[in-house]
């Protein structure tokens, strides 16, 4: 889908894509900026390398999670559609998954571009506060849907473990911001 039509889904009338979806595009976007930076850092920076093949791992796997949140947000759409909303409670853990990853990933996203910004070149330094800035945003987005959607959930571990991930790509962007 382009971004055009993306951004058209998004602003429709309709559950879905959502919150998930756009904080996984964020964090994707962060990651081929992070990728960006990182190639155009070689001369100045010794793991340049090592981070841009990071960073292009973790686009990868960002890459496909706004479709899977909207497929996983769709099994949590039918269920509340269900007689007795029967398996609300499933679909919403379950749907869980992909902004778990999401905040997972923006944390890794956050560490290779504050590295950049710190170290790398410096033409490029506001490319990678930006990735930073966009992986904190996206994995702070994502942390909150998982403690919304298990709001309920009593010991489930998920809703702190994101909150975590968020913390720390918050600080990683706070870091390269502050250079």
């Amino acid at each position: 889908m382009t971004v055009g039509r993306f951004v058209d889904a998004l602003s429709a009338a309709t559950p879905d894509p959502g919150g998930g979806s756009a904080a996984a595009l964020a964090v994707t976007l962060a990651a081929g900026l992070g990728l960006m930076t990182a190639r155009l850092s070689g001369p100045h920076l010794p793991a340049a390398a090592e981070m841009a093949d990071r960073a292009r791992l973790l686009r990868d796997r960002a890459a496909p999670l706004a479709q899977a949140d909207s497929e996983a947000y769709g099994a949590v759409l039918a269920a509340l559609r269900a007689p007795g909303r029967a398996g609300v409670a499933e679909a919403l853990s379950a749907a869980c998954a992909v902004p778990m990853e999401v905040a997972e990933i923006g944390a890794g996203v956050a560490a290779v571009a504050a590295a950049v910004a710190a170290g790398g070149n410096p033409n490029v330094r506001g490319d990678a506060i930006t990735a930073a800035l966009l992986a904190a945003a996206g994995a702070r987005a994502a942390a909150a849907l998982v403690r919304i959607n298990l709001a309920g959930a009593e010991g489930d571990g998920r809703p702190a473990r994101a909150e975590q991930l968020a913390a720390e790509a918050a600080r990683l962007a706070a870091e390269a911001e502050a250079g």
